[in-house]
Parts: structure tokens; C-alpha cells; sequence
């Protein structure tokens, strides 16, 4: 196992967990098992009571792990799938510590953060970077480990002092460490300053560990005082995070891995490579189509990362830019005419003049009414329109106020006391305590009808699995009801007892699911109910369905082949 500790300094969100996933891809594509590690500093256990202003979004795993928004940076750059303990907090650590303390297992010995604390970290690494991530259920050959926060910091010590008794463990052939730093450029003199860098990296070899590449700029400056050789300072200045992974292949990382850490690397033309090249070339794009995402955390873009990306990916692959208007929720309702009625005629502009309408998930009942707004305007100017989770919830309040004529519809969660209440609490669901109580992971989800959009985008699938995290749901007692004014669940769990999928007739695209199709969104495979919002925004969705939706997952987005031909498909066929 050969395993590359990134680091930062400087400044915390720098773009460490960029190179890590830009890394662990040109490694993939060479070809070799690539798997990844996020360790967080913080006391949390995980990620799952943060606000979205505290730490961006939560993304959520497979098996339900709650974890830091950069292993969907891993996910999606690698096409992996992580589970909850490739995200290793101090929190875990000390509880896994405590664990075993009280069991009895450390024999009456004085429980320290050197040896314990630091070996059970090592242990941790050594045991979650052998389990496999990918589709063939291999054995990983290379796990790239990111260290959050900055070199420096009081609570990642204990994390840098079991790294560098690791380096010593596993042998300096199998260890190598990268050290992403910031160059600033002050106004006032337009110079590159590199001493910001030189003192992180004298603060990190003090502490036991040496960089074997620095991702900076100022290649020879920075070679000279942080005593490494010029090939190991490599410069990462970029448009787009989609080209990192070719600069990095571009400046001999490749290279340099395969000598640092003698890597088994075939020199052929790399496939994965390919896809990625021609996917970054088609950033240049024409044509402009708007999306409105409306939501409350709309001051802090982390905080929706995974939906943007998930926007970005389906923009690629029909070769559109994409603009995303972002809409405070509250900025809708009518208190916002009363006190600041600019803030509240420019969101309607907004709102009025995107070319899609997207409500995400999220939680609480401040902005709600202005997300149903927000839908209501959606459904009757027929505006493509994407419900997410909580998006789906509301679309559902919204259709029963206004077309059901029951005025008083919402959500249990917002009135507990609400005459019909057309989204509840789930039984398993647990209020009195917060973290790891919603629903959570994926789940299946099975379509009841062949005429749904979303089933043909899926590339007509009887099921489909997505990721969840919820703790509310669609009433299926009142199901009937709206069933008889046109408004479908097409799509529902395995039981056939919790609503996944809505559709409405006579509308080109009003589509809501409950699960959060964004967090297996990738490059080079878009997620199907995102692609179709910008289809249908785009004016493309008609044909693309009539095509057959060779874009789906079910065939592949870069290179597939159509069934029961041999004809190479590349997305150009369709722009």
C-alpha cells in the first residue's frame, strides 16, 4: 500500500481536497486502485449537526455516513464509492479510545495522546485504506490521505505527530507527502510573496514531516528555500477545477509518483484520461441558460456544493454554460414587501427571468412559504422546475393549497397542528436526539409507471438507487387525492409505502424526489433529474427523450455504446 498525505498551509480551504481528488485521478487512469481518507480536526463525531454557514453541506455515503462535503470532491472526481469511516474526525478517535479504555483493554494503563491516541490513528488509516471502493471490489493500491485545516493548528497535532511516526512505519518508499500552499499577490507591489510558504513549510518539517511536492507557484523560489528540487514545486493556476488533473499530468506528477513511490505504471494511453481532456474542452461553451436555486443558505455557495455540481455536470454534457441565480427564499415572501421591498421585487426578478426553477433540500421553516412561492410560479407559468427532498415536500404543500382547495396544507414539521397535514414525521424517526436519526443512505426506488420523464432519463429502468436524508415524508393516505388532479407518484420505495417521485401532467418538466440525486452526480455522468431540469430549460428535453436518453447512467455519458449496435456514442451526437 503506497500512501500520499496532502497538507496545507497558510490558510485553511485552499484547495487541498482539489489536488487530493485531482491526484488520486491521474493515479486511477494510469490504471491503479485508488482509494481516499478525509481527516477533520473537529470534536464532532461527524458532520451531521453542522449548519450549512458553519461547513458548507453535509454529503451523504452509501451506508449513510454523514461526512465532510470534500469526499464528494473524492466521489465524484474518482468515481468511488466512500463509506462513513474513509471520514476520520477527533471525535471518532477519542471515542474509539474511550471505547476501549472503559472495556478494559488497555490493561490499567494511563491512556495518553502518544502512544494511544496516535496509534489508533495509524490503525485506523492501515485497516479503512485496504477496503475496496470500486465496482470490482479490488484492493486499493494507493490511498491519498487529506489532513483538513492548516499546519499549525493545535487540534490536527496529534494527527501530524501519527503521520510522522507512519512515514517510519510503512517505510519512506511507500509514503510521500504533498503540501498545498497559498502565494498572496498584495495589491500595493503585484509581487508574489513566498514567505507565507517558507515559514509553513519550516513549521511542518519541525514537526516531523517534510514535503516531498509543494502545489505552488514561483517554482524556483520556492525550490530554493524550501529545499526541494523544482520538479517537486508544482504550479496550479487554473479557470476551472475540471483541468487540475491535467496541469498535474501536464507538470510530471505522474512521473514523479512512479519514481517517489516505485508505482507499478504502464506507459499506454490512458482512457479515463481522454474523457477528461475532452470534457475540460468543452468548458468553452455557447449558449447561456439561467437557474434560479432557491433556498435559505444562498449567501454561502459550500453550502449547496454537491447541487452545483450536479448543475455544472449536466451543463457539460449538452455543451451549455450554465448561470446559477441564487434566491434567498425569505427575499419571496410577503413580510420582504412590507420591510425592504427592493431586496423583494429584485428576487422576483431573478426568480421571473431563470430559465429553470431548482428548491433544494434543507431544514426549518424559515423561507418555506417563499420556496412554495417560488413553485407555485414554477407550476402555473410552466417553468421547468427541480424539487430536492425538502423541494419535493413543499411542492407537494403547494399543489394541495392551491389545487386541492386545502388551505391550510403543510407540513408537520412547520405545524404540528396543521388540519391536512400531507407531509409527516417517519415513525422510525427519533426528535429527541439530532445526529444519525434521519433516514439516511441509499435506497431503492421503484417507478410504478413506464410513462415517467425521470424513468426514461434513467435509461428506462424499472428501479433506480439513490442516497437519502430525510426525516419527513409525503402522507400516503393522501396519495388518492392527488393522483386524481395529475399529480403522480411515480416513484415510490420498495414497500410502495413511501413517495420518491413526483410528476405533473401537462407540464414539460415539474419534477420532485425525495432523495438527493446530486450526491452521485459525476463529470463525466451526470445525474438524470439534474440533466433533464437543464434540458428542459434549454428547450432540449422533447428530443433528447425522442434520442432515447443515451446520456442516462444505464449507457454512460463520454463513450458508450448504443444497445444492440456497435457504434461508438460520444455526447457530441446529441449537442
Amino acid at each position: 500500500m503506497k500512501y500520499i498525505l496532502v497538507t496545507g498551509g497558510v490558510i485553511s480551504g485552499i484547495g487541498k481536497g482539489i489536488i487530493a481528488s485531482s491526484v488520486g485521478t491521474i493515479l486511477k487512469s494510469q490504471p491503479v486502485h485508488v482509494t481516499a481518507i478525509k481527516i477533520d480536526p473537529y470534536i464532532n463525531i461527524d458532520a451531521g449537526t453542522f449548519s450549512p454557514y458553519e461547513h458548507g453541506e453535509v454529503f451523504v455515503l452509501d451506508d449513510g455516513g454523514e461526512v465532510d462535503l470534500d469526499l464528494g470532491n473524492y466521489e465524484r472526481f474518482l468515481d468511488i464509492r466512500l463509506t462513513k469511516d474513509n471520514n476520520l474526525t477527533t471525535g471518532k478517535i477519542y471515542q474509539s479510545v474511550i471505547n476501549k479504555e472503559r472495556r478494559g483493554d488497555y490493561l490499567g494503563k494511563t491512556v495518553q495522546v502518544v502512544p494511544h491516541i496516535t496509534d489508533a490513528i495509524q490503525e485506523w488509516v492501515i485497516r479503512q485504506a485496504r477496503v475496496p471502493v470500486d465496482d470490482d471490489d479490488v484492493e486499493p493500491q494507493v490511498c491519498v490521505i487529506e489532513l483538513g485545516g492548516t499546519v499549525g493548528d493545535i487540534e490536527s497535532m496529534p494527527f501530524i505527530e501519527a503521520f510522522r511516526q507512519f512515514q517510519f512505519k510503512v517505510k519512506r518508499e511507500n509514503f510521500c507527502n504533498i503540501h498545498v500552499s497559498l502565494v498572496p499577490q498584495p495589491s500595493a507591489t503585484g509581487e508574489q510573496k513566498t514567505k507565507p510558504t517558507q515559514n509553513s513549510v519550516r513549521e511542518l518539517r519541525g514537526l516531523g514531516l517534510s514535503p516531498d511536492l509543494v502545489s505552488q507557484a514561483v517554482k524556483e523560489k520556492i525550490s530554493m528555500f524550501c529545499h526541494v528540487e523544482p520538479e517537486q514545486v508544482i504550479c496550479v493556476h487554473v479557470s476551472s477545477i475540471y483541468r487540475v488533473p491535467l496541469l498535474l499530468e501536464d507538470q510530471g506528477v505522474v512521473g514523479y509518483f512512479c519514481r517517489r513511490l516505485n508505482l507499478p505504471i504502464e506507459t499506454r494511453p490512458r482512457k479515463m484520461l481522454a474523457k477528461w481532456k475532452e470534457m475540460s474542452d468543452r468548458i468553452q461553451k455557447t449558449g447561456c441558460w439561467s437557474i434560479a436555486l432557491v433556498g435559505k443558505y444562498t449567501k454561502f455557495s459550500d453550502s449547496y456544493a454537491s447541487v452545483i455540481k450536479a448543475l455544472e455536470h449536466s451543463a457539460l454534457a449538452i455543451s451549455h454554460k450554465l448561470e446559477v441565480k441564487y434566491v434567498d427564499s425569505a427575499d419571496l415572501e410577503a413580510g420582504t414587501l412590507q420591510e425592504e421591498p427592493v431586496k423583494y421585487h429584485e428576487a422576483w426578478q431573478k426568480l421571473c427571468s431563470a430559465d429553470g426553477i431548482l428548491v433544494p433540500g434543507g431544514f426549518g421553516v424559515r423561507g418555506t412559504e417563499g420556496k412554495i412561492q417560488a413553485i407555485s410560479w414554477a407550476r402555473k407559468q410552466k417553468k421547468p422546475f427541480l424539487g430536492v427532498c425538502l423541494g419535493m415536500q413543499l411542492a407537494v404543500c403547494e399543489f394541495a393549497r392551491n389545487m386541492l382547495d386545502w388551505k391550510d396544507a403543510n407540513s408537520t414539521e412547520f405545524d404540528p397542528e396543521t388540519k391536512y397535514p400531507v407531509v409527516i414525521d417517519m415513525p422510525e424517526h427519533n426528535p429527541g436526539q439530532m445526529g444519525g436519526t434521519m433516514r439516511l443512505g441509499k435506497r431503492r426506488t421503484i417507478f410504478k409507471t413506464k410513462n415517467s420523464i425521470l424513468r426514461k432519463l434513467y435509461g428506462d429502468v424499472d428501479y433506480v438507487e439513490e442516497r437519502h436524508r430525510h426525516r419527513f415524508e409525503v402522507n400516503p393516505e393522501l396519495k388518492q387525492h392527488f393522483e386524481e388532479k395529475g399529480f403522480h407518484f411515480v416513484g415510490q420505495d420498495v414497500e410502495g409505502e413511501r413517495m420518491e417521485v413526483i410528476e405533473l401532467d401537462d407540464h414539460l418538466y415539474f419534477v420532485g424526489v425525495q432523495y438527493h440525486p446530486e450526491f452521485t452526480s459525476r463529470p463525466i455522468k451526470p445525474s438524470p433529474p439534474y440533466l433533464g431540469l437543464l434540458l428542459a430549460a434549454a428547450g432540449r428535453l422533447p428530443g433528447h427523450l425522442q434520442e432515447g436518453c443515451w446520456l442516462s447512467p444505464r449507457y454512460g455519458l463520454m463513450f458508450s455504446e448504443r444497445p444492440d449496435s456497435s457504434h461508438p456514442v460520444s455526447s457530441r451526437d446529441f449537442s
